[in-house]
């Protein structure tokens, strides 16, 4: 398998640029909430800033949860400023990267090859009991 690294860039991008990216931990708490189902991968960022941030500490934990609960894909990535990057608008105006859901494309439209290679690594990850593998992103 390629880098999971870059399977997630190329998979954040192709969300990206089909309106199925969701950036935010409340913004993301609200589409699990409403619509659970059509979720299908998440992405947890931390940086070393946010590291002793008690409260997204335990919103991560309910996000993990969640995730594990309606079988949704999860992983980390320690470099939220290149996330960011990836996911954020030209202007590079994003606050909160620490949670970004990836939603299910659209009935009858192309499955998206790297979401696939994320779910198979993600399985792979779970079966050697890394419940929430890390992911290093590539540079630019």
């Amino acid at each position: 398998m390629q880098s999971p690294g870059k399977a997630l860039k190329e998979a954040l991008v192709c969300a990206q640029n089909e309106e199925r990216l969701t950036v935010g931990v409340y913004e993301s708490a609200k589409i699990m909430t409403d619509d659970p189902d059509s979720v299908s991968f998440c992405v947890l960022a931390v940086d070393e800033e946010f590291e002793c941030d008690i409260a997204l500490q335990i919103h991560f934990t309910l996000i993990q949860s969640f995730c594990f609960d309606n079988d949704i894909s999860i992983v980390r990535v320690s470099d939220m400023q290149r996330l960011a990057e990836i996911v954020g608008d030209k202007a590079g105006q994003l606050e909160d990267a620490h949670c970004v859901l990836i939603t299910n494309p659209a009935e009858g439209s192309w499955e998206d090859p790297a979401l696939e290679k994320l779910h198979l690594f993600c399985e792979e990850s779970r079966r050697l009991n890394d419940w929430v593998p890390e992911i290093s992103l590539p540079g630019r």
